[in-house]
């Protein structure tokens, strides 16, 4: 999402927007999914979803509608509006209890704590936190509406580059003080855990942060926010969106990532696909096709 207070604004919109609104949610229950990764089960834990409007104002940037519209049919969608997801990922792994992103929060009608419970897993439970970047939809979970941790025992960790970027918008200034004891900061690329390692995907944010997990040889790498639709983020990499602050970096990273992925046949979690967000990328004509896993 973009930059605080644009996507505060947008997702705030959620309890009372109509369904014709440039953002409005759609219904999401708790949800989780599985999915083994060598020795290890990450799970997709569902929060919630969103639609936005295909009017040129976020995806497709200086695109004619009717051109983006062609491509979401193209790809089984709605010619009239994207549809994302938000889903976090929970990872068992070395005496952590490790979740990547939290969504956007009980106040914006997010259902994470209620998913991690279909999980057997309570905030409590939490040991670490890794923020792929600090747009609301990704750390919207981390304060209740008390304005205390949600996660109270966990740390939370991102890179230098992002807690700066979060620290330097005013707009940020309760989070900041309700997470900032708990908050350590790596540089990109960093091993977490055995098992975890930080993948610099530029161009979303300053510090964006994607998380490669790798057991017994198999990989799987959370993307974060690197691609956003599962049809126009795939189909056309290089067009702009409006949640990207650098759309040279971006697009530019986009193509190169989805190119590997394709190469490589990694597994990927993409937070904003179709629950539960796990599946690979394919060559598709001159840009890149969605291939959902489930198990």
């Amino acid at each position: 999402m973009k930059s605080l207070p644009a996507a505060l604004v947008a997702i705030a919109l959620f309890a009372a927007a109509p369904a014709c609104a440039q953002v409005g949610p759609l219904p999401a229950q708790p949800a989780v999914v599985p999915l083994p990764l060598g020795a290890l089960t990450p799970i997709a834990v569902r929060d919630a979803g969103f639609a936005a409007a295909n009017d040129g104002k976020t995806f497709g940037l200086g695109i004619d509608t009717a051109e983006v519209g062609k491509v979401l049919v193209a790809g089984g969608g709605k010619a009239e509006r994207v549809e994302l997801g938000v889903t976090a990922l929970l990872v068992r792994i070395s005496g952590h209890v490790v979740l990547i992103d939290t969504g956007l929060g009980t106040g914006a009608k997010g259902v994470l704590v209620d998913s991690l419970a279909k999980a057997g897993v309570k905030p409590a439970d939490i040991t670490d936190i890794l923020i792929s970047h600090g747009h609301f939809d990704h750390v919207g979970g981390l304060v209740g509406a008390d304005g205390k941790p949600v996660f109270a025992k966990a740390v939370v960790r991102m890179t230098a580059g992002e807690w700066a970027s979060i620290k330097g918008a005013a707009t940020n200034a309760s989070l900041v003080a309700a997470i900032g004891p708990s908050v350590q900061t790596f540089a990109p690329g960093a091993r977490l855990f055995p098992g975890i390692t930080a993948v610099a995907i530029d161009g979303h944010t300053p510090g964006h942060s994607g998380y490669e997990i790798e057991s017994r040889g198999h990989k799987l790498l959370a993307i974060g926010d690197m691609a956003h639709s599962h049809i126009i983020s795939l189909a056309r990499p290089e067009w702009n969106i409006a949640f990207d602050s650098d759309h040279a970096a971006a697009n530019a990273t986009r193509r190169r990532v989805l190119t590997q992925l394709a190469a490589s046949h990694e597994l990927v979690f993409a937070p904003h696909f179709p629950f539960p967000g796990f599946g690979r990328i394919v060559v598709n004509d001159d840009g890149f096709a969605w291939v959902p896993v489930t198990k």
